[in-house]
């Protein structure tokens, strides 16, 4: 806009007044640059056309309608995830609409309203029926086992009953016949009884191959019962009272550890019930688990005047909490080489043993390094004292001249706030 001239001396600056051509020149060149920006101002802040907008809506709606696509397709593996789980723990009801489905079953199965309505303390409305949830993978066999004539007699199966709670299917459902009825005709009195020979005669040989005790002493009838129907001249006599190696504990020192304290156990596989005989003869109540598996284990015990329960160990103790003075276990804890199986066990040992009481661990077999740290594992896990605690190797009771190696260990249950 003209030319500058500085004047030195007086501070003061002056402007020669611009030609008329330069003035119009600066005009121009301002109108365009102002020109110039108001496009772009109006370029960037102008809301978007009809034809943008358009194409944006339909992208988002295309976004929207493929993550409901992924959702469903979330949602229905969830669902067939857990209907697969289901069905392979057998949560589901058992499918009586199945052919050939014994109607006792269905029966048996049904919800069945309580004659007086409502229970005020419970709240329920109908009795539910308590069937194993593995059935549903035997029911083949289950039906077989349930087709009976009521009010008759029932079927002679005790080797099926066995193979459906071998399979899990517990506690077995079979309600309404008569089993049958054998004359215990010459039962000792007790304690007589507990170490004398029991009669051919008032035990149920049915589905076994031995039909006598006779032929069940030259037997192997699993690795903790082998000659133990022998009560007169095999090893049950001076069993629990006489050690054969390191590992065989007596039971007089076992109970003296307890300080006077036991009263009531628990014997887990107790083969022909020999320990809880031992037990009787010091004033201890002792129950012992059995299955007859191979030999009448449970008729065999209950005619020494002991307690016997036809279960196996897959299930849940039918007892209460902390009630048990002591727990004994003969080598078949966890059974199977399954790790978990070992652990449900263990803690419902744990459950039904008190502060304080003992669990006597009788030659546990190590067959291999895992299963033994597995057992080390779970006994730190649950902070018992151990009392007594022996590894040793010994020659394989069944005959077979190969070493073993062996655990055995007296724990005693800590107290838990």
């Amino acid at each position: 806009m003209g030319s500058v001239s500085l004047k030195i001396g007086d501070g003061t600056a002056r402007f020669r007044r611009a030609s008329l051509c330069s003035s119009a020149l600066n005009l121009i060149m301002l109108f365009s640059v102002l020109t110039t920006n108001l496009f772009a101002l109006y370029a960037f802040t102008s809301s978007p056309t009809n034809q943008t907008l358009h194409h944006t809506h339909k992208n988002i709606s295309l976004i929207s309608e493929h993550v409901s696509i992924i959702l469903r397709e979330i949602e229905s593996s969830q669902k067939k995830l857990a209907r697969m789980e289901k069905e392979l723990l057998g949560y589901q009801n058992i499918d009586v609409s199945r052919p050939n489905v014994a109607n006792e079953l269905k029966l048996f199965l049904q919800h069945h309203p309580l004659p007086l309505g409502k229970d005020s303390k419970s709240g329920i409305t109908e009795m539910v029926s308590s069937v194993g949830h593995s059935c549903d993978k035997s029911t083949e066999l289950l039906s077989q086992y349930m087709n009976y004539k009521v009010g008759g007699a029932c079927p002679d199966d005790l080797s099926l009953a066995q193979k459906l709670i071998s399979r899990g299917c517990e506690p077995l459902p079979r309600r309404r016949c008569f089993t049958k009825a054998i004359p215990k005709v010459g039962l000792l009195p007790f304690p007589l009884s507990l170490w004398k020979p029991v009669s051919d005669k008032i035990v149920s040989w049915s589905g076994l191959g031995c039909k006598t005790f006779d032929c069940l002493k030259t037997k192997k009838v699993g690795r903790g019962c082998v000659g133990c129907f022998d009560l007169v001249n095999g090893t049950e006599k001076h069993r629990f009272i006489k050690a054969r190696s390191k590992n065989d504990f007596l039971v007089d020192d076992v109970l003296a550890l307890g300080n006077g304290g036991i009263r009531i156990g628990l014997d887990l596989g107790g083969g022909s019930g020999s320990f809880a005989a031992r037990l009787a003869e010091r004033k201890v109540t002792v129950v012992t688990t059995a299955l007859d598996v191979d030999a009448p284990f449970n008729e065999f015990i209950a005619a020494r005047g002991l307690f016997p329960l036809f279960s196996s160990l897959d299930q849940r103790f039918p007892f209460h909490d902390n009630v048990f003075d002591l727990v004994h276990a003969v080598n078949g804890l966890g059974d199977g080489g399954h790790p978990e199986k070992m652990e449900f066990l263990m803690f419902d040992i744990d459950r039904i043993l008190r502060a304080g009481g003992l669990f006597w661990l009788d030659n546990f077999y190590c067959s291999d390094e895992e299963r033994k740290r597995t057992l080390m594992r779970l006994i730190e896990r649950f902070g018992y004292k151990k009392l007594k605690w022996v590894v040793g190797e010994k020659v394989d009771a069944a005959g077979t001249g190969k070493s073993l190696v062996y655990l055995s260990a007296i724990l005693q249950k800590p107290v838990r706030v």
